[in-house]
């Protein structure tokens, strides 16, 4: 079983990391008490005309030149060419065009407020018909007919993100992605939620809980195995190696037979994972189901996020909602601000806690 490394609660930006990064506008500003925004006019001689003293002006060349701030010529040729379009690209095997899909509300979030910003959208759907497969150099080159491009996916071609990164092309992924320094992203607070949820389960009275997620280092995934094991410690309940199950194909692998055998083995409560396919989440209720045991009577069941749309209609899991209209509003403000040439950074989002009706007290001994 993985132990994941603590991280930051917070996205990343450009520059950021282990590396030296050159002064930014931000550390201007600071040092010459004004906004990155008077910086920025002084910086590009625009503050002719407007409300900006000598002396302000002054005091933002002193700074910059103690500070040893260079301009990022790429991020001014690339706002200087800007055509007010923010490309949107999705790693899945089909663009989210589905109401139901999960990815349909981050994109309802992207389009708000890229409106209220006076940007228009462009959608690249190169991965239609071949998934992540699709995004070779050429899939991916057209997105530089935008200003800016935000990326979804739990799976992208990290090689090419990379090369466009290099290139000083504004890109912004959509979920945590921390293993291309220099990649801007946000993300939902999966840790924190993580570990609520398993408190809700101690609090219950559930002294073994087990984890189920597929077999996948996404890090939406490595995130929320943070928080549970996180949320297991703190409830001083045991964790280990058996506490989280691990499965390439969950169908097969978590059977009525293995429910049974957790259960004698004192388990009373059960955690899956959301993710693009909900194997999981299926599979857990599948088994519950043809083990014949009634939740949350016989155990207690919990999901980190949503189920799938075709199970929605079902018993409303305990868990939390993703909140993914913030997220993707998030996204365009960081990319709207990277197409600028400035700084751009996003706290990671909440997550809302859903107390849902698939847990309870664990079952008295019999």
């Amino acid at each position: 079983m993985e132990q994941p490394s603590k991280r930051p609660r917070r996205g990343r930006t450009p520059g950021a990391g282990g590396r030296p990064s050159r002064p930014r506008q931000a550390e201007v500003a600071r040092l010459a008490g004004v906004s990155q925004a008077t910086v920025s006019l002084v910086l590009s001689d625009k503050a002719q005309g407007s409300a900006i003293s000598d002396e302000t002006r002054q005091r933002v060349l002193d700074a910059a030149r103690s500070l040893g701030y260079v301009p990022d010529v790429a991020a001014q040729r690339l706002a200087a060419a800007r055509n007010n379009l923010l490309g949107v690209y999705s790693f899945t095997a089909t663009f989210p065009t589905d109401v139901e899909h999960s990815y349909y509300p981050f994109l309802v979030g992207v389009e708000r407020e890229a409106a209220a910003r006076g940007y228009d959208l462009v959608l690249f759907t190169g991965s239609s018909s071949g998934g992540a497969k699709a995004a070779g150099p050429e899939a991916l080159n057209r997105v530089r007919l935008a200003d800016g491009c935000l990326f979804l996916g739990r799976h992208v071609p990290l090689a090419e993100l990379k090369r466009m990164v290099a290139d000083g092309f504004p890109v912004v992924h959509l979920g945590r992605r921390e293993e291309l320094e220099g990649l801007a992203w946000v993300g939902a607070d999966y840790v924190s939620a993580s570990r609520e949820v398993v408190r809700h389960l101690a609090s219950a009275g559930h002294r073994r809980v087990v984890l189920i997620r597929e077999d996948d280092d996404a890090p939406a995934s490595t995130d929320r195995q943070q928080g549970f094991l996180e949320g297991l410690e703190a409830a001083a309940l045991p964790g280990g190696p058996g506490a989280v199950f691990r499965c390439a194909d969950p169908a097969r692998e978590v059977t009525p037979e293995r429910l049974r055998r957790w259960l004698a083995e004192g388990v009373t409560a059960f955690v899956a994972e959301e993710t693009d396919t909900g194997g999981a989440w299926r599979a857990l209720r599948a088994a519950v189901d043809a083990a014949g045991l009634s939740c949350p009577g016989d155990l207690s069941l919990a999901l980190l996020g949503s189920p799938p749309p075709d199970l929605a209609g079902g018993p409303q899991p305990t868990g939390f909602d993703v909140p993914r209209h913030q997220l993707g509003a998030a996204a365009v403000r960081m990319l709207a601000l990277l197409v600028a040439g400035e700084e751009a950074q996003e706290p990671l989002v909440a997550c809302a806690f859903r107390a849902g009706t698939t847990t309870g007290s664990p079952p008295q001994p019999r």
